[in-house]
């Protein structure tokens, strides 16, 4: 699990590298001693920067990985069966971290692979191994961006027409994938809804028609929903159905 941890901190470290100049090759050096290359902090200095990239980090995973697309559709389903509370929030995102993780273990594994083991082994630099560590996280983008939203992102970046996908640097493909992915997000989430609006309407009508206006419908069509929801066995469609998308 540590290393599992270490190599996605890794592939997110990389983000740093694709905003640099590349006539700067070499990775700053952050130290306390005086040395001539580099760059020298101090030890106070260096602690508030871990820490502001550790707070940054969580933030920097979700919107790389299949977390923000689950999270929305566990969102909107909760929305949609009318519990407000239920699952509570803790539940909808340790299901939606480990789903990623699920998605993106063969990503970090070959990130691992190709970046971390050569670095651990003296075969690659640092900046060698981020780069060939990033491959398996361009490819994963690439697959779920759309190319309208890629095309976007370039126009705002005012940089150079790509002529084939390896020339998009991550600086462009994040922001085009988080919004393809609040797209399908929204798309599923639609979907979902239209069953239980059905219900919703057809006791609406009904308490209407029987001139039971004191009583509001959602709290008769509430069991209704839950329980059309546990015969078809929502969750195993659901969370079924969300990974199939990945896949």
């Amino acid at each position: 699990m540590i290393r599992f941890i270490a190599i996605l901190l890794a592939l997110f470290l990389a983000g740093a590298a694709f905003a640099a100049p590349a006539s700067n090759p070499s990775i700053p050096v952050f130290g306390s001693g005086s040395g001539k290359a580099g760059l020298t902090l101090s030890t106070p200095t260096e602690i508030v920067i871990l820490l502001t990239l550790m707070t940054l980090l969580p933030a920097m995973i979700m919107s790389v990985s299949p977390f923000l697309r689950i999270i929305i559709v566990l969102h909107f389903l909760r929305q949609a069966l009318g519990t407000q509370s239920a699952p509570s929030n803790q539940v909808l995102v340790g299901l939606a971290l480990f789903l990623s993780f699920l998605i993106m273990q063969p990503v970090v594994i070959d990130a691992y692979h190709q970046g971390w083991e050569p670095v651990e082994s003296g075969q690659m630099t640092w900046q060698e191994g981020l780069d060939q560590g990033a491959k398996p996280l361009r490819t994963f983008l690439l697959k779920f961006a759309r190319e309208k939203d890629i095309q976007t992102c370039v126009q705002m970046t005012k940089s150079p027409a790509p002529r084939n996908a390896a020339d998009l640097s991550l600086s462009v493909l994040i922001p085009a994938y988080i919004l393809s992915e609040l797209k399908a997000g929204f798309q599923i989430g639609a979907v979902l809804f239209l069953p239980f609006m059905i219900i919703d309407l057809a006791v609406a009508s009904v308490t209407l028609s029987i001139g039971m206006v004191q009583l509001p419908p959602v709290m008769i069509s509430a069991p209704f929903k839950i329980l059309l929801f546990v015969l078809v066995d929502g969750w195993n469609l659901v969370v079924g159905s969300l990974l199939k998308t990945f896949y």
